[in-house]
C-alpha cells in the first residue's frame, strides 16, 4: 500500500469515528424521545427497529474505534439490516404522521448507511436512493397526500439527504487532498533518496579513482627514478594491468546501451594497443548487470589480458539464467582468481594456454 492509499484510509477511519459519535447522539438524542412517547400504530415494531439500528452501530464501533476498515460481510449485512429496520419503523408509524417526529428512522438511517458504506460511494448513493424510493412509495400508497404533507415530506427529504451527501463530498475532498499531499511527500522522499544515492555513488567513484591512481603512482615513480626497468617483463605486465584497470574504470562512466560489453571492449582495446591479437565474440541479448557485479566479472579478465603476450580470445555469453565471460591467453604467468559471493571463477592451464571464466547467475 502506498503512502497515498494510507492517507485515504486515515481520512476514512477518522470520518467513521465522527459518524459513530454522530449516529449515537442522533439515535439517543432525537429518536429516543418519540419512541418513548409511543405515538405509533405498532409500538413493538418501532422498538425492534431502534434495537436493530443500535446493534448495527455497536457492531461497527468495534472496528471503527480501532480505526480499521469494516469487513465487506459486515457492511453488506449491516446495510440489509438497516434497510429492514427503516421499513419496519416506517410501517409502525401512522400514515398521517410519516416524515414527522414519530418517523425518526427516515433521516436517521442515512447516517447508518454513511457509517457502513463511506468508502463505497456508488453503493452508498444507490442504497440511499432505494431508501428514499421505498419511503416515498409507502407514503403515496397510503393515499393522496395534501399540499402540507407533501411540503413536509419534501423538506424532510431535502434536509436529510443534502446533509448526508455533503458528508460524502467533504470526505472525498479530504481524501483527495490527503492523497495529493502524501504523493508529494513520497515523491520528495524519493528525490532525496536518489540524491543521497547519487552522492554516495559519486563518492564511491572518487574513492575508486583515488585507489586506482594510488596504485599507479608508485609504479610511475619507480619507472621515472630508474628503480624499475621498463624492459622487465613483470614491469610491463604491471603497466598493462594498471592501464587496463584505468581504461575499464573510465568506461564505467559512459552512457551506453550495453555497459558490460562496453567495459570488456575497453579492456580488449588496451590489449590490442600493446600488440596482442585478440579475438572478441559476444552472444545473447543484453541483460542489466549491477556495477559491482560487472567489476567482479571483468576483474579476472583484466588480469588475464594484461598477462597475455601475443594472442587472446575473449567471449561474452548471456542467457536467461547467467552471464559468462571467458578468456584464453598465452600468458606465461598463471593468473589465479577466487570466486566471490555473487561471481563464480574457474581457471586452468591447457598446454601453453590459460583459460579463465567468470559466471554470474542472474
Amino acid at each position: 500500500m502506498t503512502e497515498a492509499d494510507r492517507a485515504g484510509e486515515h481520512v476514512h477511519a477518522t470520518m467513521r469515528v465522527v459518524l459513530v459519535c454522530a449516529t449515537t447522539v442522533l439515535m439517543f438524542g432525537l429518536a429516543l424521545r418519540p419512541l418513548l412517547e409511543q405515538d405509533y400504530r405498532h409500538p413493538g415494531l418501532a422498538v425492534l427497529a431502534f434495537a436493530v439500528l443500535a446493534g448495527v452501530t455497536g457492531c461497527c464501533s468495534r472496528w471503527v474505534l480501532r480505526r480499521r476498515p469494516l469487513p465487506a460481510a459486515l457492511a453488506l449485512t449491516g446495510t440489509l439490516l438497516v434497510l429492514a429496520a427503516a421499513l419496519t419503523a416506517t410501517l409502525a408509524v401512522a400514515p398521517d404522521r410519516r416524515f414527522q417526529a414519530p418517523d425518526w428512522a427516515y433521516g436517521l438511517v442515512g447516517w447508518h448507511f454513511l457509517l457502513l458504506l463511506l468508502d463505497r460511494v456508488r453503493v452508498l448513493v444507490t442504497v440511499l436512493a432505494v431508501h428514499v424510493a421505498l419511503s416515498t412509495a409507502l407514503f403515496l400508497h397510503a393515499g393522496v397526500p395534501d399540499r402540507a404533507a407533501l411540503g413536509t415530506a419534501g423538506t424532510a427529504t431535502f434536509s436529510a439527504v443534502t446533509v448526508q451527501l455533503a458528508v460524502v463530498v467533504i470526505t472525498r475532498v479530504l481524501c483527495r487532498g490527503s492523497r495529493e499531499a502524501a504523493a508529494v511527500a513520497e515523491e520528495r522522499d524519493r528525490l532525496r533518496t536518489r540524491m543521497l544515492a547519487a552522492e554516495q555513488w559519486q563518492k564511491g567513484r572518487r574513492d575508486l579513482f583515488t585507489g586506482q591512481l594510488g596504485a599507479v603512482l608508485p609504479l610511475l615513480a619507480a619507472l621515472a627514478d630508474g628503480v624499475t626497468d621498463p624492459r622487465d617483463e613483470e614491469a610491463q605486465r604491471q603497466c598493462a594491468l594498471r592501464a587496463t584497470q584505468l581504461r575499464r574504470l573510465f568506461a564505467q562512466n559512459d552512457e551506453v546501451p550495453d555497459p558490460l560489453v562496453h567495459e570488456v571492449a575497453a579492456c580488449v582495446d588496451v590489449a590490442e594497443r600493446r600488440g596482442v591479437e585478440v579475438s572478441f565474440a559476444v552472444s545473447g541479448a543484453a541483460v542489466p548487470v549491477p556495477v559491482a557485479v560487472r567489476q567482479e566479472l571483468t576483474g579476472p579478465l583484466v588480469k588475464a589480458l594484461s598477462a597475455a603476450r601475443l594472442r587472446a580470445r575473449v567471449s561474452v555469453l548471456r542467457t536467461g539464467k547467467d552471464v559468462r565471460i571467458a578468456v584464453i591467453t598465452d600468458a606465461h604467468t598463471v593468473v589465479a582468481a577466487t570466486s566471490t559471493a555473487s561471481v563464480e571463477v574457474e581457471y586452468g592451464q591447457y598446454g601453453e594456454f590459460q583459460r579463465l571464466e567468470t559466471r554470474w547467475r542472474n
